[in-house]
């Protein structure tokens, strides 16, 4: 698995920078993002360094689906409301001109009670 020393997203996922991570298994890593633009605001990461969406392949297939339904099930765990009242939003920002900050393949999930401080 390719991983890249300096990548701050690495680090997290290595241990290496703490988190406030709400999970972990072989292949993804959540945690809280740490200047929150919603009251619920985490972020989920591949373990591989992959450098953002339009980098992925058609052997990320698997894992971006994994991606997708982790956020459907940790979103109303960490306090986005359910139903169809409630919700969570799922951004990932790709290159520099997307908004993409740290260069490793992440997405936010964002929800809880409007108004929200940005997104």
């Amino acid at each position: 698995m390719h991983t890249d020393p300096d990548c701050l997203f690495c680090k997290i996922v290595s241990g290496r920078i703490p988190a406030r991570k709400i999970h972990e298994d072989d292949e993804l890593v959540a945690f809280h993002d740490i200047n929150p633009a919603a009251p619920v605001h985490f972020l989920i990461v591949p373990r591989e360094h992959i450098e953002s969406l339009a980098e992925a392949s058609e052997h990320h297939q698997a894992l971006l689906g994994r991606m997708m339904l982790l956020a459907a099930r940790l979103a109303p765990a960490q306090g986005a409301n359910p139903g169809r009242e409630g919700g969570f939003r799922i951004v990932i920002n790709n290159g520099r001109e997307g908004g993409q900050e740290v260069l490793h393949l992440h997405m936010h999930v964002m929800g809880g009670p409007r108004p929200w401080r940005r997104g």
